[in-house]
Parts: C-alpha cells; structure tokens; sequence
C-alpha cells in the first residue's frame, strides 16, 4: 500500500530501525533517532543495491517519488543510479574546484609554502580580490580575454594604472597554475599584454649630491623623536637596508662583537639570508640602543607595546616632521643615494655594491657566476662609506 503524508508524519521510532514501503522499491528507514531516509531498492547485473535518495522533510513524498521514475528510466537505459549520482556529485565537486577563486586561493597557498613574505601574499590577495565578485565562482577554463580586460579596465578607471598591470601579473600566475594542474588550456591575460595603460613611471625620491645629502645627514643628527625610531632614522643612511628589514629587525639577528647583521630570508626580498657588515659608527648606535631595548624582542619597539615594531609610516613621517616632503627624500631612498654615491666613488666593485644591496643579478647567465658576497671589499666599502657620510656633513655645510 503506498505511503501517505500522515503516515510518514505519524511513523514513532522504536528501538531499532524499520522501513515504510512506498512501492517500486522505494521506502522510507526509520531510525530510533527519529530520522526519516529514503531509500531505493533495486537490481542491476543480478545484484540488489540500494540507492540513497536523501532525508525527510528535506525530499517530500511527491519528490522520493520522482527520483524513483528517474532512476527507473536511468536502469531501463542500462544505467547505474548509484553509479549517475556519483558521477554528478563528483562533477559538482570539480566545479567548486575549478573556479577561478579555488584555484586563485590553492595557488597562493602554494606560495605561502615557498615561503614568500606576509606583506608580499597579501599584497597577492589584495590584487586577486579585485577579480572575485565578476569571476570568483566562474569555471576558470571559461574565463575569455574580454572578460579579463572588462575587470581590469574597472580597477583603471579609478586611476590605478600601476594597480591594475600588476593585477594582470597576478592574474596570469593564477591561470598558469591552473593550466599545470590540468584545469585549464590557455592563458587570457597573454593577449593582454598592450591593452592597459602603460602607468608613469615615478622612482621613490632620494638625494643624490653629496651636499644635499650632507643637508640630509645633518636634519637627521638633530632629530629627537622616540630613541627606537631616533636610531632607526640614523642608521637608514649608514646601513640602506630596505625599511622593512631594518623595522623588523631583533636582537638576536646583531653579533655587535664581530659587527655583523644577519637578516633572515624570510625578510629578505630575495627570499635569501643577507649579512651587512657593521662600522664603527652604527655599532656605537646599536650599543646605545640596547641599553634601552635590549631586553625586548624587537630592536625598534613602538611606544607602549614593546611586542610591536615601530610602524611601516615611522621613519617616513619622521622625515616629513624635519621638513623633508615626499618628492625629496624617502625611507627608501637612501638606498638609491648610497648606489649612487658609492658607484660615482670609482672606489668600489658594482658587484660588491649590488650585492651590499641584496639586489638579485638579473642576467641568469651571470647570476649562476657571481655567487660571491665579496665580504672583505664590503666591510671595508662599509667603513669608508660611515667615514664619507661623517665628512660631507662637515664639508658640506653653507658658508655663514
């Protein structure tokens, strides 16, 4: 007798589970939890199986009923039910696999593990965000070269030229990733290449004559800010580390006997370990400071939170509060007023001032040739140039 609402509604549990038929194979199983599962006996190739339908409420009568006729009408085709709602339960997976935030998502997971910087795989998801209300959840291989510039051309109509050609390199990463793991067959954003606004190139501003440098130098000698972000400021011009490896810098990383900083890789842009070696001059810096900050993890601690670094904006703003606008000099900047200076010098390998720089050799060729660290000439160009800066702030000064 087939199954009615009522009964399905009136059906109480007991200690073991029991079936409702509905006819055709279909019934529904009763368990002492109380819960209602439809299921579907049936034969294919001289085997009984049953096939799972899903749960009451969720599947009514009415619908149990229909997915019995389909699975009738799949074994009246030769078909195995279970074997068909396999197939799409594992197509609807790959679907969710396969969209662009998925595989934008596994491959920035893949970088993570490569051990790129924090600061460099946000910047990744910052870029790919863009991209995800149009294209998060659309199937990657579907994703045209039109579609691609339409959200591009978005993110450059708010003027963020440079934004948006780096946001192609992202996105390309994320399509070749998906082209090596088999989910894709091309590559949109290649055609891509001359569509967007080539963005103007500025450098960050730095001096580069020994007397505005001098002028510089001097400013800095009579800044009297937090002693942490005070050492920091002085040292930038005498070490031209980038600001985030000095920010970030700890304790342990300085051997202030041997004069030497070691800067892990995972700071380093590079992704390799670095050495600077110490002179005399941001030695006595140092050894000032640790008397202040020796006992905290961080060598330039904020105000207040000792945890904490001084902040990206600190040595920036301190310039800014000597007068110094964003068009003159920058954090940064010293480390183009030091390649500059030291090259101009005559007095120094290029290659010793590159690698002082932990810049990475852009020929391959000439890259798997020049390993050295050239370390002596280094220390020794390291020393002159803390001796240099002392000079020109002196000899550089205006006549009275």
């Amino acid at each position: 007798m087939p199954l009615t609402e009522m009964a399905i509604r009136s059906a109480k549990p007991i200690a073991k589970p029991f079936k409702l038929a509905d006819g055709g194979g279909l019934y529904l199983l009763v368990s002492p939890t109380g819960s209602r599962l439809w299921r579907l006996k049936y034969r294919i190739g001289g085997r009984e199986k049953v096939l799972a339908i899903g749960a009451y409420p969720d599947i009514p009568l009415a619908k149990a009923r229909e997915r019995r006729t389909e699975a009738r009408r799949q074994l009246a085709e030769g078909l195995d039910p279970s074997a068909v709602k396999k197939e799409a339960r594992q197509k609807v997976k790959a679907a969710v696999a396969n969209t662009f935030r998925s595989i934008a998502e596994e491959h920035v997971a893949k970088l993570e593990r490569e051990g790129l910087a924090d600061i460099t795989l946000n910047k990744r998801r910052w870029l790919l965000g863009f991209a995800y209300p149009v294209l998060g959840e659309r199937d990657v291989a579907t994703i045209t070269a039109k579609e691609l510039l339409e959200v591009l051309r978005a993110v450059e109509e708010t003027g963020r030229h440079e934004t948006a050609r780096r946001m192609r390199a992202a996105l390309g990463a994320v399509f070749r990733y998906a082209i090596a793991t088999a989910r894709a067959e091309n590559d949109p954003t290649f055609a891509l290449r001359d569509a967007l606004t080539t963005p103007k190139v500025t450098h960050r501003a730095a001096v580069t004559t020994p007397k505005e440098f001098g002028a510089l130098l001097r400013a800095i000698d009579g800044y009297t800010g937090q002693p942490a972000s005070t050492a920091a400021l002085r040292l930038m011009p005498l070490l031209f580390p980038r600001p985030g490896e000095l920010r970030l810098a700890t304790w342990p990383e300085f051997d202030l006997d041997k004069g030497i900083w070691s800067i892990p890789p995972e700071r380093m842009k590079m992704r390799r370990p670095h050495r600077v070696p110490l002179p005399p001059q941001a030695l006595a810096i140092l050894r000032d400071l640790h008397r202040l900050t020796g006992n905290q993890p961080f060598v330039f601690p904020a105000i207040g939170a000792g945890h904490r670094p001084i902040s990206e904006n600190t040595l920036n703003g301190a310039l800014r509060r000597l007068g110094f606008t964003c068009d003159v000099a920058t954090a940064h900047g010293f480390r183009a007023t030091a390649s500059t200076l030291l090259n101009e010098s005559g007095l120094w390998n290029p290659d010793a001032i590159e690698r002082q720089l932990a810049h990475a050799e852009r020929n391959e060729v000439r890259r798997a040739y020049t390993r050295g660290e050239h370390w002596d000439e280094r220390t020794r160009m390291m020393n002159w140039w803390a001796d240099y800066l002392d000079q020109i702030k002196k000899t550089t000064k205006k006549e009275p």
